[in-house]
């Protein structure tokens, strides 16, 4: 008996259940690593920005499953009419309440210049509980769907506003601000993009799947964004900021008084925007009436819905490569070549230009919001950054309902759907045309970049 070798039992660490666990462990340790080494390159990991780039990835996965969950209820499992009316219900509950709302976010925020992290915490564990809210409607998109929608709205257009203003703080040596913003709007489009599928997957299992999936994920985002540097939250340096020179006792700051450059970077990429808004509901009426040749209307839209992704990533990679000297020239250049491709495709109007469209107007989106981002950033004071952010964000969003609201009261006529879709681009080719020809000079003796002070 004594040669017979003891039996070794799972509890010393070598039992089957162990072992797989220890094999998927080290199966997700080593892309842990390497998305470490990629968010942290550059010195973004001692700055502190590789944080707030997996922060930002960590927000966009929870949007995306609480996306996913409303497009199911509110958009494809209903008929095309119905689901029109029920997507203007949905932007008339959320988004009016949200252009009351938004305003109010910056000012709030700018109070609280000790508490971004902190903000940005309350942000997420907001979503969190409100996806719980909306697990038990979005089965049958009861009424009571719709407040829960705008709360998630308003509570991810905060955690925007403060990070947003939060970048400039945790910028490595010779990083510039469009590097910047490209590496974290990267981030987060790579992190919808994998979060979609996902999602999907989470739907076969019950309506409610996805949300729970959101919810887990915005509560590792309230525990992640304490994981930011402190500088964060120091103050230091922040000062109260006049709007103008002529304007030296003034308590509302607003973007009137910034430079006429800024102000027309925010209008043209509001036109981006709204062109935004109408082709995403313009398209996914017309082709689920009206698919791509020898498709289904499931695959057409997949087929421009992913053409439009790929554009936009494309877009926000080409900011890392891009220098912020000319901004205003940026934005000019990215909504010309919309407004070109726009015409083409209301001129020679097909599947083909209807994908094209979509990719082209999602890579200019992505260049000409980053450069808006660094304008903002550049000439707005730390101590009124928020207010400034917080307001061209409303204004964004308003554009992007208006757009979407054409998109769903315009007949279903492809050409007639890309003649506007031009025209709403023009508009906003004229205003960055304006922007560059009022933008400073550097290279004249003398000359400064407007400021809010």
């Amino acid at each position: 008996m004594s040669s017979v070798a003891p039996v070794r039992s799972s509890d010393d660490g070598s039992g089957p259940a162990r072992r797989a666990g220890r094999a998927v462990g080290r199966a997700l340790h080593l892309p842990a690593r390497g998305i470490r080494r990629a968010t942290h390159a550059h010195g973004a990991g001692e700055s502190g920005l590789g944080k707030l780039i997996e922060l930002h990835a960590i927000n966009g996965a929870g949007d995306m499953l609480i996306t996913v969950a409303l497009a199911s209820t509110v958009f494809f499992s209903v008929p095309t009419d119905e689901a029109r009316g029920r997507v203007a219900l949905y932007l008339g509950i959320t988004m009016a309440p949200f252009t009351v709302l938004a305003p109010v976010i910056g000012p709030l925020l700018d109070r609280l210049p000790h508490g971004r992290r902190a903000s940005m915490a309350a942000a997420m564990l907001a979503r969190a509980l409100l996806a719980l809210l909306m697990s038990g409607a979005v089965a049958t998109g009861g009424i009571q769907l719709y407040p829960a929608a705008l709360g998630v709205l308003v509570a991810s257009k905060s955690y925007g506003v403060v990070r947003s203003a939060v970048v400039p703080r945790l910028l490595p040596p010779k990083f510039s601000l469009v590097k910047a913003n490209s590496r974290v709007t990267l981030a987060g489009l790579l992190a919808t993009g994998v979060a979609a599928p996902v999602g999907a997957a989470l739907h076969l299992i019950g309506p409610p799947w996805p949300l729970y999936g959101a919810c887990a994920i915005f509560v590792w985002g309230t525990v992640a964004a304490f994981t930011l540097p402190h500088k964060v939250d120091e103050a230091k340096g922040e000062r109260r900021a006049r709007l103008s020179t002529h304007e030296a006792h003034s308590k509302r700051p607003g973007l009137r008084t910034v430079s006429r450059s800024v102000l027309c970077g925010l209008l043209a990429n509001a036109s981006m925007r709204a062109l935004s808004g109408f082709l995403i509901f313009f398209l996914a009426f017309l082709l689920r009436e009206h698919p791509l040749g020898g498709q289904s209307a499931a695959v057409s839209l997949g087929i421009v819905g992913v053409s439009a992704g790929v554009g936009n990533a494309c877009g926000t990679a080409a900011g890392a490569w891009l220098r912020a000297r000319a901004p205003e020239a940026i934005i000019a250049a990215v909504l010309c070549l919309t407004l070109g491709v726009a015409v083409l495709a209301a001129v020679f109007f097909s599947g083909l230009f209807m994908a094209v469209l979509g990719a082209t107007a999602g890579f200019c989106q992505a260049l000409a919001k980053l450069s808006l981002d660094a304008m903002i950033q550049r000439d707005v004071p730390e101590s009124v950054r928020t207010s400034a952010f917080a307001r061209s964000e409303t204004l964004l969003q308003v554009a992007w309902v208006l757009g979407g609201a054409i998109g769903i009261v315009l007949p279903l006529n492809g050409v007639l759907g890309m003649s506007v879709a031009a025209a709403i681009v023009a508009l906003g080719t004229t205003m960055a045309l304006r922007g560059v020809l009022s933008a400073p000079r550097p290279h004249h003796p003398g000359t400064t970049r407007p400021r809010v002070a």
